[in-house]
C-alpha cells in the first residue's frame, strides 16, 4: 500500500501502518472504513470544537485568565494526545473528540481576546471574528472538496513534497523570526499589531497572512487524498477516527489562519467608532 505522508504526525505511513497491519484489524463487509464514516466522525468533531469554541467565548468574556489557562491546557492536551497517537493510534476514538474540545476551547478564547484588541481601537467586526474565521474556514474545506471530488487537483506524492518544502521552509522562517525578536529586532509584518500601523508592513503581513492560509488548506487535499487511498487499502473501521483526527488538525490550522486573516482587514479597513 503507498499512502501519501500527511502533514499531521499521526498521519503518518508509521501510524497508519500500525493500525493496517494490527492482527485484529478486520476488511471486509461493514468493518472497512469509508469516506462517509470519515466525514461523519470529522463532521462530530467539528461539532464539538464550536461547542467548546463558543463555551470557551462565554466564559472568557466574564472571566479573562481563562484565555491562558486555555492556551496552556490545549497546549498540553494536544502533546499528550500527539505521544498517545504515536505509541497507540487505535486512541483516536478519543483523542479525536478530546482533541476537538481543548482546540475549540482555545480558538474561542482567542477569538474573544482578538476581538478585544480591536474593540479597544475602535474597530468594529460585523459578526464577530469567530464567525468570519469560521465562514472562512468551511468554505475553504468546501472549495478543497470539491477540487479533489471533482479531480482539478491531484495531491500526489509530486504535489506533497511541494507543500513538504514549503511547510518546512515556513517553520525555518518563523523561528528565525522568534530567535531574532529576542535580540530586539521589531517585525512589524508577522506582528497582529503591524496591521493598525498602514503602510507596507500592514499589506506584507496581510499578503503572508493569505499566503500561509492557502497553504494550510492545500494540506487539506494531501488529507483527502490519503483519506480516499486508506478506504481503497481495505483499512479497518477503527481507523475512520486517526483520519478525522488528522483532517481536524489540519482544519484547527486552517481556522487559526482564518482568524488572524479576520482581525487584520478588520485592524486594516474595519469602520470605527
Amino acid at each position: 500500500m503507498s499512502i501519501l505522508t500527511s502533514s499531521n504526525p499521526v498521519l503518518s505511513d508509521q501510524s497508519l501502518g500500525r493500525v493496517l497491519n494490527a492482527p485484529d484489524a478486520v476488511r471486509s463487509g461493514s468493518a472497512t472504513a469509508t469516506v462517509q464514516g470519515v466525514l461523519a466522525k470529522t463532521g462530530f468533531c467539528t461539532i464539538l470544537a464550536v461547542a467548546a469554541g463558543a463555551a470557551g467565548y462565554a466564559i472568557a468574556t466574564t472571566y479573562p485568565p481563562m484565555f491562558m489557562i486555555s492556551m496552556i491546557a490545549s497546549l498540553v492536551v494536544s502533546l499528550i494526545l500527539f505521544f498517545v497517537m504515536m505509541a497507540k493510534p487505535s486512541a483516536a476514538i478519543i483523542c479525536a473528540p478530546v482533541y476537538s474540545i481543548s482546540q475549540g476551547l482555545f480558538l474561542g478564547c482567542l477569538s474573544l481576546m482578538l476581538e478585544n484588541i480591536l474593540a479597544a481601537r475602535g474597530v468594529a467586526v460585523p459578526g464577530g471574528l469567530a464567525l468570519q474565521a469560521f465562514i472562512i474556514t468551511g468554505s475553504l474545506m468546501t472549495a478543497m472538496l470539491a477540487l479533489h471530488s471533482f479531480n482539478i487537483i491531484r495531491a500526489g506524492p509530486r504535489f506533497q513534497s511541494v507543500l513538504m518544502v514549503m511547510t518546512v521552509g515556513l517553520g525555518i522562517a518563523m523561528f528565525a523570526a522568534f530567535i531574532v525578536s529576542m535580540f530586539g529586532v521589531s517585525l512589524p509584518w508577522l506582528s497582529l499589531s503591524g496591521a493598525f500601523g498602514g503602510g507596507s508592513a500592514a499589506w506584507i503581513g496581510l499578503a503572508i497572512n493569505a499566503g500561509i492560509l492557502i497553504l494550510a488548506s492545500l494540506w487539506l487535499l494531501v488529507d483527502l487524498a490519503q483519506i480516499d487511498e486508506a478506504v481503497a487499502a481495505g483499512a479497518p473501521k477503527a481507523m475512520e477516527w486517526m483520519l478525522a483526527f488528522g483532517l481536524i488538525v489540519t482544519l484547527a490550522w486552517v481556522y487559526l489562519e482564518a482568524l488572524k486573516l479576520a482581525f487584520r482587514l478588520a485592524a486594516m479597513f474595519g469602520d470605527r467608532k
